[in-house]
C-alpha cells in the first residue's frame, strides 16, 4: 500500500510535465506595443520531430521562422531540445492555442500562451511617422478627392529594409496615384504621395491605416552569451480616415466636369462596310460608372468594344454596318457639376452617313383606273355570260394543271445555276450568320469574323466547322 501511495503521489507531481513535457510554448516578449514584433518559441524534446506548419498567429501572417538546438545539463545529465521560432506582428491581445507537433511518431500538444498588445506609440519624436490626411471630410458619390500620405523618417534613423502596405481602399475607386515627392522638414526626411479617390457608395466610409514595416539592426546575445547582430522588424501605422459620402441628386449618376466628342472615320461607305466611330468623354469625375454608350439605330448592326478609361479620359469604339443611308445618333451624358452645383447635359452632333450601293426602298403605290369603260346591259347579248364563264373555268383548269406539272418537273434547274456563297468574303459571311447567333457554334464564328473585320486580326476559321454550320442553317 505504501508503494502504491508513492506511485500515485509521483504521478500527481509529474502529470503536468507529462502533459507538456515534450512541447513547450513561450513568447518573447509576452507584452508588445502594436507594431512591434513578437516571437513564439516551441521547445521540443525528442529525436524524430516533424516541424509543424504555422502560417498565422493572432490573425496575422508569420513574417519569419527559425530553428536552433539547445543543450541543457540537469543533475549532471545532458538534455537536448529543438527550438522552433515564429516571428509575427500582432495587432490585438490574443491567446495562442496549443499547437500540435509530431514527436517520435506521437502527436504532442504545446501549452497555450497569452499575448498582451499595448496601443500604438504615436510619439511626435518617433524615428518613423506615417500619416493620412484629406481636406474633404464630406463628398458626393463619385466625387474625386485627394488623400495625402506622409512618411517622415528621422535623418539619423537607419533602415536596412522596408515594406509599405497601402490601406485597403474597399468602397473607393483609386483614380490616380502621384509619384513620391521628397523634401526636408526639420530633423525629418519627408516622402509625400497623393491618392485621388472616389467613393462608390453612400454612407460613412472608412479608410483604414496604412502600414510600413521597417527593418533595423539590433544587437542581442545568443545562447552562449555572445553579442550578435540581428535584424529587427517593426510595423508603423498611420491614422485612419472617415469620409461621409452623400448621394447625388435624383436622376443623376455622374458627378464632375466633362466634355464629350464623337468622330467617324468616314462620311461615305459601301453597303455592308464597317463605319468606325469613337466616342470620348474627358474630365475629372466618376467615369467608371459609365457602362456603355452603344445606341440603337433601326436597320443598322452596331458592334461595340469595351470601354477604356485612362488619364481622365473614357473612350469607346463602335462599328456600324448597314446597307442603306443612316445617321449616327447624338451621344449625351447628364452629370452634376460641382462648380456650379447644377445638373448639366452635354451631347455630340448627329453624323449623317451615305451608303454607296444602297438598296432602293420601293414604295407601294395603288393606282386607280379613273376612266372605266362601262358596258351597257343593252349591248350584252344573252349568250355572252355563258361563253365568258365557260372560258374562265377552262382557263383556270389549264393553269392549275400546268402549275402542278411545273412544280413536279422544276425545269428552271436546267437553266439557272445556283450561286454559291464565297466564304472568303468575311463581310458577306458575317451578315449571313448574324441571324443565327443564338447557336453557340455560330456565335464563335461571328466573334472571329468581327475581330478579323473590325480589329484587323487574322484568325483562321475552321472551314469544316463553317461548312457544317452553313449546311445546318441552310445558308447559301
Amino acid at each position: 500500500m505504501k508503494n502504491l501511495g508513492k506511485i500515485l503521489l509521483s504521478l500527481i507531481i509529474i502529470s503536468p510535465v507529462m502533459l507538456f513535457g515534450d512541447v513547450k510554448a513561450s513568447l518573447d516578449p509576452s507584452s508588445v506595443s502594436m507594431g512591434d514584433m513578437a516571437t513564439l518559441n516551441l521547445s521540443i524534446t525528442g529525436k524524430d520531430i516533424k516541424r509543424p506548419q504555422v502560417l498565422t498567429l493572432c490573425d496575422t501572417d508569420v513574417v519569419s521562422t527559425g530553428a536552433r538546438t539547445s543543450i541543457e545539463m540537469i543533475n549532471g545529465n545532458y538534455s537536448r531540445s529543438y527550438i522552433l521560432s515564429y516571428q509575427f506582428s500582432p495587432q490585438k491581445d490574443c491567446e495562442i492555442k496549443p499547437i500540435k507537433v509530431e514527436v517520435d511518431g506521437v502527436i504532442e500538444k504545446s501549452n497555450s500562451v497569452h499575448l498582451k498588445v499595448k496601443p500604438i506609440d504615436r510619439s511626435p519624436n518617433a524615428n518613423f511617422i506615417l500619416s493620412l490626411s484629406s481636406e474633404k471630410k464630406e463628398v458626393l458619390v463619385g466625387e474625386p478627392f485627394e488623400v495625402t500620405l506622409l512618411l517622415k523618417q528621422k535623418k539619423d534613423a537607419e533602415a536596412v529594409d522596408s515594406k509599405y502596405i497601402a490601406p485597403d481602399l474597399k468602397g473607393f475607386w483609386r483614380k490616380n496615384e502621384s509619384k513620391p515627392i521628397q523634401y526636408k522638414d526639420g530633423d525629418y526626411l519627408v516622402t509625400k504621395v497623393l491618392y485621388t479617390l472616389a467613393a462608390q457608395r453612400t454612407g460613412m466610409l472608412k479608410i483604414p491605416p496604412a502600414k510600413i514595416q521597417i527593418a533595423s539592426r539590433a544587437n542581442r546575445r545568443d545562447m552562449f552569451g555572445m553579442w550578435m547582430q540581428n535584424v529587427n522588424w517593426k510595423t508603423y501605422f498611420s491614422n485612419e480616415l472617415n469620409v461621409d459620402v452623400k448621394p447625388l441628386p435624383a436622376g443623376v449618376d455622374l458627378v464632375g466636369d466633362f466634355t464629350i466628342s464623337a468622330t467617324a472615320d468616314k462620311s461615305e461607305i459601301n453597303a455592308n462596310e464597317a463605319l468606325n466611330v469613337i466616342v470620348k468623354i474627358q474630365g475629372d469625375g466618376n467615369l467608371e460608372d459609365i457602362k456603355t454608350l452603344k445606341p440603337y439605330v433601326n436597320n443598322v448592326s452596331i458592334f461595340d468594344e469595351k470601354i477604356v478609361i485612362a488619364n481622365f479620359e473614357l473612350s469607346q469604339k463602335m462599328a456600324f454596318v448597314a446597307d442603306a443611308d443612316f445617321t449616327v445618333p447624338s451621344f449625351s451624358i447628364k452629370y452634376f457639376d460641382l462648380k456650379t452645383k447644377e445638373i448639366k447635359t452635354i451631347s455630340t452632333k448627329e453624323i449623317k452617313i451615305k451608303v454607296n450601293g444602297a438598296k432602293a426602298k420601293k414604295e407601294l403605290k395603288i393606282k386607280r383606273q379613273e376612266n372605266q369603260e362601262v358596258l351597257s346591259e343593252k349591248t350584252l347579248s344573252t349568250t355572252q355570260p355563258k361563253i365568258f364563264y365557260f372560258w374562265l373555268l377552262l382557263t383556270f383548269l389549264v393553269g392549275l394543271a400546268g402549275g402542278i406539272l411545273i412544280m413536279i418537273l422544276k425545269p428552271w434547274k436546267f437553266f439557272i445555276k445556283e450561286k454559291s456563297l464565297n466564304i472568303k468574303d468575311h463581310k458577306v459571311l458575317l451578315m449571313k450568320l448574324l441571324p443565327f447567333k443564338g447557336d453557340g457554334d455560330v456565335q464563335k464564328i461571328v466573334d472571329i469574323l468581327e475581330k478579323n473585320i473590325y480589329s484587323n486580326e487574322k484568325i483562321e476559321i475552321d472551314k469544316k466547322v463553317l461548312k457544317e454550320l452553313l449546311k445546318k442553317h441552310s445558308i447559301s
